[in-house]
């Protein structure tokens, strides 16, 4: 009998079969592995992707205006302008002013070791950028709490200087090392140490050792001694304060700091740091500047300027006068200021035959801030009496006619002398010598009163407006430094107004200027002189009078010592000065015999000569040389500042 299967067990209750577990596949683990690695590659890839687009945005953010190298290495500069004085000398630059190009192995080894030393010692042994250099600035930065110490390689500031601003934000910096990257692929370590010595800036706006060493020093760069090229690295750091025009101690100091630099460096041995120290006291001395007289000189010409092209002004200015006038001024008022409440002042000095300005001083301190000798309007007080007394010679009066000095009273108005005392019957010359306000009034009103004496004064060259009444004898009226020194060049120079003016030429080609006009009788002009030269050898100028040498002038005090004036003649030119306070405070009884006759003595005994009177300058103004043919301005230009 065939047997049976045998039959299944039967599972017990509540249990559950079991089933049976596939194969598993060999490949399977790998299979994991790859679809894994498959899920990172993928996120690395959008993260990628992403990160570019990020890090592209961010450097389109950091570069977008970022200017082209190869086009801005090569860029021209802004146009200069250069004046000239009569001889033909430099004597002031304005713009961005270059000198010749020069490489550095054309120049004496101390003078690239210098700005090395100084600026970037280790720059032959790293790259672009020196990581060493930024740590130990980082750690001084710390230390101080503040930023003491830079980083920044030659390289790097050439990258700034070439085509970046100053402005300090971290988009530029990373714009500058984005440029030095440039520069390090493109140029060579002295390639790169001569663009640097060529269009670094120096202060006074020069750029490169040779515009600077000509402008400071009127020499060469490869005439440049170690002193001087120590003054000359110092600039870069701050060319303004280490300036030696305007602060010749500080440059004097930097330049000290940047020989120590060089014997650190080897550049140079202790014993020729010493020389060179020893000659820094000279080779920081300014050359004569003319500032205040540029400042003018450029205002007056204004928009007649030619424009996108260097020019070369040739002008009227003494330079070696102009650096005297300003420091007789910021002298006095430095050593006397104080304590007479003095604060400013202006000079003007002036060709009483022509009107050409020799030299002009707006203020004490800041060269270009604002020019008191050409806009400023302050009060003459007594310094206006010449004219007051010109006409009353016009009407008859003679030097020895006699006016009462007694007091006077025009309907309640009741002026006094300054001593408060009073002389009777004087002549015209004692009034004016001792400046008396009631013979000055009594002169006005027998010349037919303030209408009469105020068109004297527009036909003398003062075109402000004047008080219509009696105090316009006393100075009440307000008028310009310049344009007073102007007036007062008709008592000398025979009778004939001149305008002042600053420029002659243009790129060497002549320019018109106004000539002088005959306004007033010789003799006339010649009584008021001699008049004058009275005030300074008895009266209350004598503080002007200077033995050998003539001079002749009048003093000027506003009502309670607000502005003082001394304007007078020497040597054939007119000094005016004025002392005051820009705020119109009082002075402490500051009168015109005091600080501005002393300032106007100080500047005439510099003068060479003695000078000659006013009657041996009138016979030079009437037979005056041929003029030369001269070309007319460009239209709307103005040759000379009108006395406005």
């Amino acid at each position: 009998m065939a047997r049976s299967p045998k039959s299944a067990p039967t599972p017990k209750a509540g249990k559950t079969p079991k089933t049976a577990k596939p194969a598993r596949s060999a490949a399977r683990p790998w299979a994991q592995r790859a679809h894994k690695a498959w899920r990172v590659l993928r996120v690395g890839i959008i993260a990628g992707i992403w990160g570019g687009v990020a890090l592209g945005a961010v450097a389109l953010w950091f570069t977008w205006d970022m200017p082209n190298p190869a086009i801005a290495v090569t860029a021209t500069r802004r146009p200069a302008i250069r004046l000239l004085d009569p001889a033909g000398h430099l004597v002031a630059r304005f713009g961005a002013v270059s000198g010749r190009v020069v490489l550095p192995r054309a120049l004496p080894a101390y003078v690239p070791a210098a700005f090395i030393a100084i600026e970037d010692r280790r720059f032959y042994q790293h790259g672009p950028f020196d990581f060493e250099g930024i740590l130990r600035a980082l750690a001084s930065d710390v230390a101080h709490r503040r930023i003491v110490q830079g980083g920044s390689t030659l390289t790097q500031q050439v990258a700034k200087t070439l085509f970046l601003s100053n402005q300090r934000s971290l988009r530029r910096k990373v714009q500058e090392a984005f440029l030095s990257l440039w520069l390090w692929r493109h140029y060579s370590r002295r390639q790169i140490l001569g663009i640097y010595l060529n269009r670094v800036y120096l202060g006074s706006g020069a750029y490169g050792v040779d515009a600077a060493a000509r402008l400071y020093f009127g020499v060469s760069a490869a005439r440049l001694t170690l002193a001087q090229a120590a003054i000359l690295a110092g600039l870069p750091k701050a060319p303004s304060s280490f300036n030696p025009l305007a602060n010749p101690q500080a440059a004097a100091t930097r330049a000290t700091e940047v020989l120590n630099a060089m014997v650190q460096t080897r550049a140079i041995t202790p014993e020729q740091e010493q020389t060179a120290k020893a000659q820094l006291a000279d080779a920081a001395q300014p050359r004569a500047h003319a500032s205040w007289f540029a400042l003018w000189v450029l205002q007056a010409l204004g928009a007649g300027l030619p424009q996108g092209r260097d020019i070369t002004l040739s002008t009227t200015m003494n330079a070696s006068l102009q650096t005297a006038a300003e420091a007789a001024l910021d002298n006095a008022i430095a050593t006397r200021g104080k304590a007479l409440h003095v604060s400013q002042g202006a000079v003007v000095v002036l060709d009483a035959r022509t009107g050409a300005v020799r030299a002009l001083v707006g203020g004490v301190g800041d060269r270009e801030g604002y020019d008191r000798a050409v806009f400023a309007r302050r009060q003459t007080g007594s310094a206006i009496k010449p004219i007051v007394w010109l006409a009353g010679l016009r009407v008859g009066m003679s030097p020895d006619s006699q006016v009462l000095d007694a007091p006077l009273d025009l309907h309640g108005y009741r002026p006094h002398d300054y001593e408060r005392t009073y002389h009777g019957e004087v002549s015209m010359t004692e009034a004016l010598a001792d400046s008396m306000n009631t013979a000055a009034i009594r002169i006005l009103l027998r010349a037919g009163g303030p209408k009469r004496v105020i068109a004297l004064a527009h036909e003398l060259g003062l075109n402000d407006k004047f008080p219509d009444d009696a105090t316009m004898a006393l100075g009440s009226g307000a008028v310009g430094v310049l344009q007073l020194a102007g007036a007062y060049a008709t008592f000398f120079n025979g009778g004939e107004r001149v305008t002042p003016y600053g420029v002659t030429a243009l790129d060497g080609r002549p320019l018109s200027v106004t000539k002088p006009v005959p306004v007033v009788k010789p003799e006339r002009a010649q009584a008021v002189a001699n008049m004058m030269r009275a005030v300074v050898t008895s009266g209350t100028g004598r503080a002007a009078f200077i033995p050998g040498v003539y001079t002749a002038g009048k003093t000027g005090t506003t009502q309670d010592y607000r502005d003082a004036w001394f304007v007078g003649y020497t040597q054939g030119d007119i000094i005016a000065v004025w002392v005051g306070n820009d705020n119109n405070t009082p002075t402490r009884k500051v009168v015109g015999g005091m600080l501005p006759a002393d300032i106007f003595k100080t500047i005439a005994n510099g003068m060479a000569g003695g000078g000659a009177p006013p009657a041996a300058a009138n016979a030079a103004a009437r037979t005056p040389a041929p003029a030369p043919a001269l070309a007319s301005p460009p239209r709307g230009s103005l040759i000379y500042m009108p006395p406005t």
